[in-house]
């Protein structure tokens, strides 16, 4: 597919007058607005799978119309674009990121808002409460940092040679305080030896893998966090440039070349996010809908870049993944 018609599809052809757009036989069916700081040829995987949700609840592409709007990395922009949506009075508002949830927060208090994170919404002060978020806003979190525990695990058995695995942080990132102690506790559980690094701006990251090179570290564990999700092709670039066999938490990092990842789904997440859209569009409330929490973990191997790594997998590590890329 040409991508000018691929991003013609995920932006949408319908009108946008509140809170119906017109079919060709007139019937008026729901708009909902998703909004998004990335590109979007960056998440095509993930609007399926919100359609997806939609279409299990009862509605298909036929029966509900999506406005896009897509901050192409442009982060200042977020604001305006989530104006727009309210200015067209959508039904409904995802809010797929932490900067989308909270500027929508922000724009409108009267439209539902269903967001889609990887973070802690309480802790961002998006809901009062996980049970019962109450006003015009719920969402999916796919946030779980104890599983970090187990990504070290993992790499550990991906590369038993390591003496030394390098573990690198946004410290900015919410959360991040959290998983530097499961880490550390993991590593001392283990006897793994670790050395942490930070970075939380471009450049730094390319000092930090520097610096791993020069360390001596033999793996990565490469955190959680905005900021390295929207850095995915530096991280996966740096990573092969210096030869270390790294971990993330997105699949999307191993789609892109990196070694291995778990964490919870957030294919899955997008998809819970459609349901519960739907739900809200036949009238439930959504300050009266539980935020949902990660409930599929999956773990991605990728086979060639091992491969080039000089990695050996053994079989039934390839057997527990839940995805290999050959």
């Amino acid at each position: 597919m040409q991508r000018r018609h691929f991003i013609k599809l995920l932006a949408g052809s319908a009108a946008s007058i509140w809170p119906l757009a017109v079919r060709s036989d007139e019937t008026p069916i729901p708009v909902i607005g998703f909004l998004r700081p990335t590109k979007a040829e960056d998440s095509g995987h993930l609007v399926a799978a919100l359609r997806q949700g939609l279409r299990e609840s009862g509605y298909p592409p036929d029966k509900v119309a999506i406005e896009f709007r897509w901050g192409n990395g442009r982060r200042d922009l977020m604001p305006k674009l989530a104006d727009e949506l309210v200015k067209l009075r959508v039904s409904a508002i995802v809010g797929a990121s932490s900067i989308a949830a909270r500027v929508a927060k922000v724009a409108t208090a009267s439209i539902p808002i269903v967001f889609v994170i990887g973070t802690d919404p309480q802790a961002e002060g998006l809901v009062s409460s996980i049970s019962r978020p109450e006003g015009n806003m719920t969402g999916v979190s796919f946030f779980d940092v104890p599983v970090t525990g187990k990504r070290l695990a993992l790499l550990r058995e991906l590369v038993p040679k390591a003496e030394i695995i390098a573990v690198l942080q946004d410290p900015n990132a919410p959360g991040a305080d959290i998983e530097t102690r499961e880490i550390e506790a993991t590593a001392r559980a283990t006897g793994q030896k670790i050395i942490e690094f930070k970075a939380a701006r471009e450049q730094e990251i390319d000092q930090a893998f520097s610096a791993m090179a020069r360390s001596g570290a033999g793996a990565a564990l490469v955190g959680a966090g905005p900021f390295f999700n929207s850095r995915r092709s530096q991280l996966v670039g740096l990573a092969a440039l210096h030869a270390i066999p790294a971990s993330y938490v997105l699949s999307g990092f191993v789609d892109a070349g990196g070694l291995v990842s778990y964490g919870a789904s957030q294919t899955d997440a997008y998809r819970r996010a459609g349901v519960y859209v739907a739900r809200i569009l036949k009238g439930e409330k959504p300050g009266a809908l539980p935020i949902e929490l990660p409930t599929r973990y999956e773990m991605v191997i990728n086979l060639k870049t091992a491969k080039a790594l000089g990695l050996d997998v053994s079989p039934a590590l390839v057997a527990r993944a839940d995805n290999v890329i050959q």
